[in-house]
């Protein structure tokens, strides 16, 4: 129970939430091409806890135990195809655009920072309908590809609240 003592679950969830700073990211990232990561440890039991939550919702995401609305939809009819992979920015700034996988259809609703959000070098809502090129996709890829999107939008919102709370209680480095 996390109020009174953790466990090494809490450990990882602490650990996935800092590998996932921005600003852990940003400061070392020279080391990070070079060696395995190092992990700050705190003695600040309210961060602690904090990153925790955050790293839990994480794991989460990431393994699609938690799922939120997604904002991608599949509005046309058609064969389902992977043919192309190509990205319409919106007309504005602040709307999404389309990621199209052939002439007919596309996926509505991706912005352009869920669309070039990278994981390992890779740009993920990219590369999943690249691994598929020449495959119909059926109706369980179809849901799998919005979930990837919502999830890829709600992991940065939380990378961005790991930093803002690490902030709130003394910034980086971590004491």
């Amino acid at each position: 129970d996390l109020p009174q003592t953790f466990g090494p679950e809490d450990v990882f969830d602490y650990m996935y939430a800092i590998f996932h700073a921005p600003e852990y990211r940003r400061r070392y990232a020279e080391f990070l091409k070079i060696d395995f990561p190092r992990l700050p440890l705190t003695g600040n039991v309210a961060l602690f806890r904090a990153l925790c939550g955050l790293g839990r919702q994480l794991v989460a995401l990431h393994l699609l135990e938690s799922k939120p609305q997604s904002p991608a939809s599949y509005p046309l009819n058609g064969s389902d195809t992977v043919e192309v992979v190509r990205y319409e920015p919106p007309a504005s700034a602040e709307g999404s655009g389309k990621v199209w996988i052939n002439k007919q259809q596309h996926f509505a609703g991706v912005t352009p920072a869920v669309w070039e959000f990278q994981i390992g070098g890779y740009q993920v809502a990219e590369k999943w309908l690249k691994d598929r090129k020449g495959r119909k996709l059926d109706y369980d890829d179809i849901e799998h590809y919005r979930q990837t999107i919502a999830a890829l939008g709600e992991t940065m919102r939380l990378m961005a609240e790991v930093d803002t709370t690490i902030e709130q209680h003394g910034g980086w480095p971590i004491k």
